[in-house]
């Protein structure tokens, strides 16, 4: 498993509060659990506290996403080497669970993490995938939806670093939004064209022959 893969451990965390929409899905120690996903071993350590810790780390990667996406990459990396140091991790060499085609062990680099609880655990991944992440394809690759009232956090993958939306759906509800704005304005200004002919026409004097 690629270490950048655990990288989207901070955006499905980030992810589970909308603050422009005043939405909060961590709310439950089951919730908490769900944010694990396979990972069943680890999810078993959560209990109620960790609800409100998982919020405050929630709380402090949002602000590297922000951070990365007003541009201001020194903050975003100074926030994020914060939480390496607060939740630290052990990379691994893994693979005597999984084999190739001819069974032999499928080597790959494992994050080992050594918690006092599911928060620490699941927080150490999530920022070290999202470190890993921001090393390997830039700070401008961590974002916020620009379809408003989104602002979900996402990481673009694209090959021109064009992804401006968290999802398909913001993205076409954003580009039908920016049509009717277009189409709102041409009308407003077909009418202000025609009010004008017509105001000119009135105050023009009429010259006798």
């Amino acid at each position: 498993m690629e270490l950048a893969y655990y990288s989207d451990y901070a955006v499905r965390l980030v992810n589970t509060e909308e603050p422009a929409r005043n939405k909060d899905s961590l709310t439950s120690v089951e919730a908490v659990r769900e944010l694990f996903g396979a990972n069943g071993q680890a999810a078993r350590r959560a209990t109620d506290a960790d609800v409100t810790r998982f919020r405050s780390v929630r709380a402090r990667l949002r602000s590297v996403f922000e951070a990365a996406d007003g541009g201001d990459e020194t903050l975003a990396v100074d926030l994020l080497n914060s939480l390496l140091l607060e939740f630290p991790v052990s990379p691994q060499i893994s693979g005597h669970e999984t084999r190739d085609e001819d069974g032999k062990p499928d080597w790959h680099m494992h994050l080992a993490d050594h918690p006092s609880n599911a928060t620490a655990g699941y927080a150490a991944i999530a920022t070290m995938g999202l470190a890993f992440h921001l090393t390997s394809y830039g700070v401008d690759r961590l974002g916020l939806c620009e379809a408003s009232p989104c602002r979900n956090a996402y990481l673009d993958t694209s090959t021109n670093r064009s992804r401006r939306y968290c999802s398909d759906r913001c993205a076409t509800r954003a580009n039908v939004a920016a049509y009717r704005a277009r189409k709102r304005l041409e009308t407003e200004r077909a009418a202000d064209t025609g009010r004008s002919a017509k105001t000119a026409q009135v105050t023009t004097p009429h010259t006798d022959r």
